[in-house]
């Protein structure tokens, strides 16, 4: 391993491990790869002047998805926060419904949330792979919570909570049985959030396929990306052809006229983005295999680094490791700043958690449980580089 700066303490040996996987120059956060057919299949898309909606390679993108992950189905949409809209449409959330999400997230979920016109409701984490804490949704909404006439009513507000969304946090598999058994409880609709978990799994079956939706973002920084991109996994075919429709403006197929039934998107993947996802999902597996190995060559560099663990799968399941993920010891928690300025310094990009949803501004006066789970984490989670090819990067 490298020598730690011995002037920049915890950060130093930080800094050392780091390089003694990566390498000393300049690592992103994620990096995409393009070492398969991205270039033949974009080609082809341009010569066939198909390049938006309508073209061969949407359709093959979403046979792809639904035959790797085991889903029935594959819608391809714009971008994950479309998909997370669209699926809450389709599970039920109406005007003013609560809908439980965790606070410790991206802001998109928030986000779609609040384009259906409903209120979100945070709930916390656990520390063993920074998902929902299930044991502590279920203690919070026996608290909270009846269940008249089939529905989840907030006694509080009056409101019926209709949803869970709960997220895989940087690929790695929450306790989705617990919740899956949860939301039957409480009569929810369960919509997984595996933007980031495409390629992980929870006893061999795929994230995204134990709810009644899951949905997939393939952004610049994702596993498989398509530039721009997202998806919803069915297994109820119905639910999917309703998707195609509510995505596609809601328009009634006919040969010339533009009929449409209902308040419909325009939200279909571009057949452009979908040839590039084509080319990228062939190379899934290598990715994956890549980014594990990389965990692996983490896990010794970080072994002998005091004050710092690194964020393993959960027993039984498979992660993608989307996001090789330090968490801070509550002792070292108030050098996280300190951390990141340093290693950024050095020319290799960490960054922190998302700011916790409760404490943006559009959503402060929203209804939430306790976060003390989510709030320490929050001060102690450091992303650091994670790009698939940095696996071979020792010696550059």
């Amino acid at each position: 391993m490298n020598a730690a700066p011995a002037h920049l303490g915890l950060a130093g040996q930080i800094i050392a491990a780091i390089q003694a996987v990566v390498g000393t120059r300049p690592a992103a956060l994620h990096e995409p790869q393009f070492a398969g057919n991205e270039w033949n299949y974009l080609k082809e898309c341009l010569d066939s002047t198909f390049v938006s909606s309508v073209g061969k390679f949407v359709d093959r993108f979403e046979g792809q998805l639904a035959e790797y992950t085991g889903a029935e189905q594959a819608v391809a949409v714009m971008n994950g926060t479309a998909a997370l809209q669209v699926a809450m449409q389709l599970a039920g959330v109406q005007r003013d419904d609560e809908v439980l999400i965790p606070a410790l997230t991206f802001v998109a979920t928030a986000c779609a949330v609040r384009y259906c016109d409903a209120v979100p409701h945070f709930v916390d984490s656990e520390q063993r792979t920074l998902g929902v804490d299930v044991p502590a949704l279920r203690a919070y909404l026996q608290g909270i919570a009846d269940i008249r006439d089939g529905q989840c009513v907030n006694r509080a507000t009056g409101r019926v909570i209709r949803a869970l969304v709960p997220m895989h946090v940087f690929g790695h598999p929450m306790d989705i049985e617990a919740a899956v058994t949860l939301a039957r409880d409480f009569h929810l609709a369960l919509i997984e959030d595996a933007a980031e978990s495409l390629g992980s799994t929870v006893h061999d079956r795929h994230t995204g396929t134990f709810g009644l939706m899951g949905t997939l973002s393939f952004n610049g920084n994702k596993t498989v990306t398509t530039g721009g991109g997202g998806a919803i996994l069915f297994q109820d075919p119905q639910l999917a052809r309703r998707a195609r429709h509510l995505t596609t403006t809601a328009k009634l197929p006919h040969r010339w006229e533009f009929q449409h039934d209902e308040v419909g998107y325009n939200y279909r993947m571009p057949n452009l983005n979908a040839a590039l996802g084509c080319a990228q999902l062939e190379q899934l597996d290598r990715f994956v295999a890549a980014k594990r190995e990389l965990y692996q060559r983490y896990r010794a560099a970080f072994a002998q680094v005091p004050g710092v663990q690194l964020l393993a799968e959960p027993p039984g399941s498979r992660s993608n490791y989307w996001l090789q993920t330090l968490v801070l010891d509550e002792s070292a928690a108030g050098q996280r700043d300190f951390i990141l300025a340093a290693t950024n310094d050095a020319g290799l990009m960490t960054r922190p958690v998302w700011t916790l949803m409760h404490r943006l501004p559009p959503y402060r006066a929203h209804p939430r449980m306790d976060l003390s789970t989510a709030e320490s984490l929050a001060r102690r989670v450091i992303n650091i580089p994670s790009s698939s090819q940095l696996a071979g990067a020792v010696g550059r």
